[in-house]
């Protein structure tokens, strides 16, 4: 073999690579992972050198599979990755040598392994040569099969070839006009490959060797996506031809070798070819539906009888899940149509005479229906139902989308048809959604406990998610079936409790309340005797309140939201349908279903294993009903009373919801059961804080808890509905304002007040450095301040609290003080309770406290920013800094102003330092700040004279940084606020802006960069010919792809819009 052309390594060298292999990759070796790494590491230091093209010769010579393969191996990677360097006039005999390797390779019958390298090095080298104008290897995929042919390649090996040629082209990086010109060259070979697929698969069992089919099958899977609909409508009955069983009586028995690859393929056409998504009715969905009404039938009622599902069984479910999807909206047209089906080319008899269209339909949803219904819990017994679940929601948006006025009637019947089938297809569609929620209640059913006792923690968790996926899907039959769906739930439980025995369990009536919750999403807000009975005495007066946890722990979820799970969203609970039911006057005989409820809830308190759960009920439902509950606060003082046996972290909600019920009574009528709830957390912050001393850490966790208390009980006190009183100027709104400021200025809760801050004070000046109270600090402040509108009993100023985050930040600068101070900032300067045209200033007052915060927060954030490596390590510091200080740009803008001058400067060179961090978040809230900043100051006549100081002082430093991000300084993704900044720069400073440009793109210390003359000439000449953000941008984009190299890559094109 001609190998002269290539570069040649030290025999000593190939030995020494062979040797590392062997000890690397030996079976018998047991090295240490560092050993391991070492050795892979010499080999990669030979391999990437100029010369080891020398090493592929060698090593596929080599007896060794390991070292046959890294021949492989290293003349793929050579070719994808050190092209450049190999020299441009041996590239015709390293193609012929690389073909000749190949049949060598196949015909000494080295595995599969290493055929796929070399086939993969074969595809590398023509996305190299072939490409090109004019073209280095025109023709090149059948040139290929032209000299495998003459080697007597044999066909499976030519099939596995042209696989991964279809493959590698789909996935390749290439610049699209050469992506084109490879795509083309498979378009051309079309007619060649879908003739050798045909081939093989009419070839007899008996004339072809045993891999000759999955290799041909595979091989037409990886060119679904580039064989045009043409070309693959004749391969169904060919697929369906080896889906056919060999032996129809007694039992049909199918082979396995040709039914389940013939399966995969039909799977891959439905989803991702020319016929996917509901193209080819005729061609595939109706040969499909006749293959499944003759042969579909027998093989699930073979699963159903034996309780097995075998590979034949699994490889259906997942056909008919893809022709699920593929043809859904056919299904909904079709449910009910009485259109017989017309004669369709099948490799099998078609029934005489044939059926209507419907009957395939509802055949089809049967199939599908009794895989959904498999015997056994899911994941313990059977795999196949979940995989069922998202039909059943395409199926039913197809139902509700579907257009009936043409279909497969005779043509001048489709228009009278259409109102017919519209009438008899939602029968047919309840009836089929009717058994799917009888057979999904039954899927959800726990096991008994002597049998989940045996189960793993891993299957537990997989079928409380298999639950989840089956609550959405009831969504979906609750949008077909609606009340009728919620009288069967209801129904259900009424016998299932008559029934029952006191030694039955409660897992079938857990599992229907289970079902009951999951559609709580798509049950309109509104009155339903259904749910009247469920929250009544006849359902949930009958469940346990004692033993039984997980249907208690249930019936609590229906009425209150869980806590969040990291899995997937919670279910919704009922808590706002009970606003539709009237009203409880205190002392009723017939208590309501509100009332129901919260008495349910209640009794689950005391229960350690359910109180959480039950604490988050009552929280949702106080938070709901608080009106309907108002009349009704004399009982929660009781419960408030009752709560000694409940820990501390359930206590809190149950606060919370009792301010909940307390913000519906009028402002004065507050004011004692507030004091009643707060005064004792109160009491009980200032004890931690008197024990710190003694209990450091046992009196930190109990502050840490009563903040979270006081938070619940401020968020509790905040009204539900969204603030749109600062655009209301009705009389009740503005009487509603006065009369909470006159309670607010009562004296019992004046002196709340300064209790609650003086606590808080204590607290940061004892525990302001530890995480867990800064955390529950930030949530308390956040939650007990408010703009006017929405001011409660408890709500602080933000003047003191602005205060203690100052002194917080003094001790230890963290982003929660930092974003603290930008929330409270805001509450600074609120906006007016009555619309105006404009902003309203701040007052004289707030605009002091706003200079005296922002002097603190910027001495003290520049002097931790000014260590080395300090906002390079401190991305969200730096990131809650500019957010904060661009706060005070938008509210107090005159302040900057009023700095010192160096602190001001300061401030801007920190920022102007903060273009060339490589975190993305720091540097573009840098951005932010300063394209705000430069905005509002040039375009602001008070700040005329600053304006022309901004830019000669710190103008040029600031294009100067933007410009070096564009070179190559900061992060691709981090352009388009680059590019932002660039613009204001322009737009507001546009003569100087232009001679900046100039003198930095030129100078000699401009950063280093692939950017020539020319190109920042015309990037120049982009930004300032017509001063748009758009040209800006064009510009800028193509300046940086420039200046980074990445012109002309596939990379540089495709991230151009990050």
């Amino acid at each position: 073999m001609a190998s002269a052309f290539l570069p040649v390594l030290p025999q000593g060298d190939v030995d020494r690579a062979i040797q590392l292999i062997q000890q690397a990759y030996a079976p018998e070796q047991r090295l240490s992972s560092d050993d391991q790494r070492r050795l892979q590491q010499e080999l990669f230091e030979i391999q990437r050198r100029p010369e080891a093209w020398g090493l592929v010769l060698p090593f596929l010579g080599h007896p060794d599979p390991n070292v046959q393969f890294f021949g492989a191996h290293t003349i793929q990677v050579k070719i994808a990755r050190d092209w450049d360097a190999f020299p441009e006039d041996a590239a015709t005999q390293l193609r012929d040598m690389l073909l000749e390797l190949t049949g060598r390779a196949i015909s000494s019958g080295q595995n599969k392994v290493i055929l796929r390298k070399l086939f993969v090095a074969i595809t590398s080298l023509a996305m190299k040569l072939h490409p090109s104008s004019p073209s280095r290897w025109p023709d090149w995929l059948r040139s290929t099969l032209s000299a495998f042919s003459t080697m007597g390649v044999p066909r499976e090996h030519i099939m596995d070839f042209l696989a991964i040629v279809a493959e590698e082209v789909e996935s390749a990086d290439l610049l699209p006009p050469r992506k084109a010109q490879m795509k083309q060259s498979l378009a051309e070979a079309v007619p060649m490959v879908t003739q050798a697929i045909h081939e093989c698969i009419a070839t007899p069992v008996v004339q072809r060797s045993p891999h000759d089919l999955p290799s041909a099958l595979k091989c037409l899977q990886a060119w679904m996506a580039i064989l045009p609909a043409n070309d693959l409508t004749p391969f169904v009955p060919s697929l369906l031809s080896l889906m056919i069983p060999t032996a129809e009586s007694p039992s049909p028995e199918y082979d396995e070798q040709s039914f389940l690859p013939a399966s995969d393929t039909v799977q891959e056409l439905l989803t991702a070819s020319a016929l996917a998504e509901g193209a080819g009715t005729k061609t595939v969905t109706e040969p499909l539906l006749l293959w499944l009404d003759r042969y579909g039938s027998a093989i699930v009622q073979a699963t159903v009888s034996s309780g097995f599902v075998d590979d034949i069984s699994h490889s259906l479910c997942k056909l008919l899940v893809a022709l699920g999807d593929h043809s859904a909206m056919y299904f909904a047209k079709n449910i009910a149509s009485p259109v017989l089906v017309k004669p369709v080319p099948c490799p099998f008899p078609l029934p005489t005479p044939p059926p209507p269209v419907s009957h395939l339909v509802q055949n089809f949803l049967k199939l599908l229906l009794q895989y959904t219904a498999l015997p056994g819990y899911y994941g313990a017994d059977e795999e196949e139902s979940e995989m069922t679940l998202s039909f059943w929601y395409l199926f039913q948006e197809a139902l509700w989308n579907v257009d009936y006025g043409f279909d497969v009637g005779e043509e001048g019947e489709a228009g009278n048809e259409a109102e017919e089938r519209e009438r008899d297809m939602m029968p047919v569609a309840k009836a089929v959604y009717s058994e799917l929620v009888s057979v999904l209640r039954r899927k959800v059913v726990w096991p008994p406990r002597s049998v989940l006792s045996g189960w793993a923690r891993d299957q537990r968790d997989k079928f409380q998610a298999f639950r989840r996926d089956v609550g959405d899907t009831l969504i979906n039959a609750y949008y077909v079936l609606r009340d009728d769906m919620l009288s069967f739930y209801v129904n259900d439980l009424l016998q299932r409790l008559s029934a029952r025995q006191a030694q039955d369990g409660w897992e079938e009536i857990e599992a229907t309340l289970h079902c009951v919750m999951a559609v709580q999403e798509a049950v309109p807000v509104e009155d339903s005797p259904h749910l009247r009975q469920i929250f009544g005495p006849d359902i949930l007066g009958r469940l346990p309140k004692t033993g039984d946890e997980r249907v208690r722990r249930t019936a609590l979820h229906l009425i209150g939201k869980p806590p969040p799970s990291h899995h997937t969203r919670p279910p919704g609970s009922y808590a706002s349908w009970f606003t539709t039911q009237p009203t409880q006057a205190p002392g009723s005989p017939t208590p309501s279903p509100l009332m129901n409820a919260i008495t349910y809830v209640v009794s689950a308190l005391p229960d350690p294993t359910l109180c959480l759960f039950a604490a988050n009920a009552l929280r949702d439902l106080c938070d709901a009903n608080r009106t309907a509950l108002a009349p009704h606060i004399g009982a929660f003082g009781e419960l408030h009373a009752g709560l000694t046996g409940i820990p501390d972290t359930e206590k809190a909600k149950v606060l919370q919801s009792i301010a909940s019920v307390i913000q519906a009574l009028p402002p004065t009528e507050e004011i004692p059961p507030i004091e009643a709830i707060v005064s004792p957390v109160v009491a009980k912050l200032f004890e931690a804080l008197q024990s710190a001393g003694q209990l450091p850490e046992e009196a930190r966790a109990m502050a840490v808890q009563q903040l979270e208390t006081l938070t619940g009980v401020a968020r509790g006190l905040t009204r539900v509905t969204d603030s749109l009183l600062a655009q209301d100027e009705s009389p009740e709104v503005q009487a509603a304002l006065k009369e909470m400021n006159r309670a607010r200025e009562d004296p019992r809760v004046v002196k709340l007040r300064e209790a609650i801050l003086s606590a808080i004070r204590g607290t940061v000046e004892l525990w302001s450095t530890d995480a867990s109270v800064c955390d529950a600090l930030s949530d308390l402040f956040k939650s007990i301040t408010a703009l006017p509108s929405d001011v409660t009993l408890l709500s602080l100023p933000a003047g003191p609290l602005l205060e203690l985050v100052c002194l917080a930040a003094q001790r230890q600068l963290t982003a929660v003080w930092l974003s603290l101070a930008q929330v409270l900032v805001i509450q600074l300067n609120p906006p007016s309770l009555l619309p105006t045209t404009f902003k309203s200033e701040p007052s004289a007052e707030a605009s002091e406290v706003a200079l005296n915060v922002l002097q603190v927060l910027l001495q003290t954030s520049l002097s931790v920013f000014a260590q080395p490596g300090a906002m390079a390590s401190n991305p969200d510091i730096v990131q809650a800094f500019f957010g904060c200080i661009d706060a005070y740009v938008q509210h107090f803008m005159p302040v900057f102003y009023r700095l010192p001058p160096e602190l001001f400067n300061a401030l801007i060179q920190c920022a102007i330092g903060a273009l060339s961090l490589q975190e993305r978040y720091s540097l573009t809230s840098a951005c932010t700040f300063l394209s705000s900043f430069v905005n509002r100051t040039a375009t602001n006549d008070d700040f005329a004279a600053a304006k022309a100081a901004l830019a000669q002082t710190h103008g040029f430093q600031i294009m100067r940084a933007v410009l070096f991000g564009f070179a190559g300084v900061a992060p691709r993704s981090a352009m388009p606020n680059l590019i932002e900044l660039l613009s204001t720069m322009i737009t507001r400073y546009p003569a100087e802006s232009k001679q900046w440009m100039s003198e930095i793109l030129f100078a000699e210390d401009f950063y280093p960069c692939r950017a020539t003359p020319e190109a920042k000439t015309k990037f120049i000449k982009t930004v300032f010919g017509s001063r748009s953000l758009k040209r800006t941008r064009e510009g800028a984009q193509q300046f940086t792809l420039v200046a980074r190299g990445l012109e002309g890559s596939a990379f540089g094109y495709a991230t151009v819009s990050m």
